[in-house]
């Protein structure tokens, strides 16, 4: 069941791709020493950096690893060499900003890079009905208090994580004349959900789509 949250925020990550924020790298950068599937498992932001901590606290130090998703995210590390849990989340909080700015502003060709196939036909269903019921979405993302990968597995070569966002958001419903129907942008409304994102581990190309889209339990 497709989330339908309704926010507005004007944002630079919509100038991106999905690819851009969960992991492409330009080619640019200063290329560090490999480091082994268990060390970017390992790997947690402390202070906005990337801190490397003792192997036996790896996962139990990094609190954007939930317990049921440790082993899917050692599997998927393993297979490949970009992906690190902290950065992954990063890109995942700004896809989840990026995806509700296409939805709230009815932008179905931005959906369709960031989406998969029954994601983006679901979004582009409830776009309908809101254009044909007259009705415009003017929505704040306030904060995401927390996003954390909840679960992860590693099916072939195809790789699947799932992240929970908890986000308070201010949600405004209103008629074609700006009318206010439903909603008020002065009391945000705590939000939790949990997206998938999938992505061929072998693939060239570095996008991750969101293939999944559910309210938290």
């Amino acid at each position: 069941m497709v989330t339908v949250v309704v926010l507005a925020l004007i944002t630079v990550f919509l100038a991106l791709r999905l690819y851009a924020v969960l992991g492409k790298r330009t080619g640019h950068e200063q290329q560090p020493m490999p480091r082994t599937a268990e060390e970017r498992v390992g790997a947690a932001p402390i202070g906005g950096q990337m801190a490397d901590i003792a192997p036996e606290a790896k996962l139990e130090a990094d609190p954007i690893v939930g317990p049921t998703a440790e082993r899917g995210v050692k599997a998927i590390a393993a297979a490949d060499a970009s992906f690190e849990p902290a950065r992954f989340v990063e890109g995942a909080k700004a896809a989840y900003r990026m995806v509700l700015e296409a939805y709230w502003q009815g932008d179905e060709a931005q959906l369709a890079e960031l989406a998969g196939d029954e994601v983006r036909t679901a979004f582009s269903e409830a776009i309908a009905d809101r254009r044909d019921a007259g009705e415009v979405l003017d929505n704040r993302l306030v904060s995401i208090e927390r996003a954390v990968i909840s679960e992860a597995q590693l099916d072939g070569q195809m790789a699947r994580v799932t992240v929970r966002f908890d986000a308070d958001i201010a949600a405004v419903t209103r008629d074609t004349e700006g009318n206010v129907i439903a909603g008020s942008l002065t009391d945000a409304v705590p939000t939790h959900d949990v997206w998938t994102f999938s992505r061929h581990v072998r693939s060239d190309d570095p996008n991750w789509l969101l293939v999944e889209t559910d309210e938290a339990a």
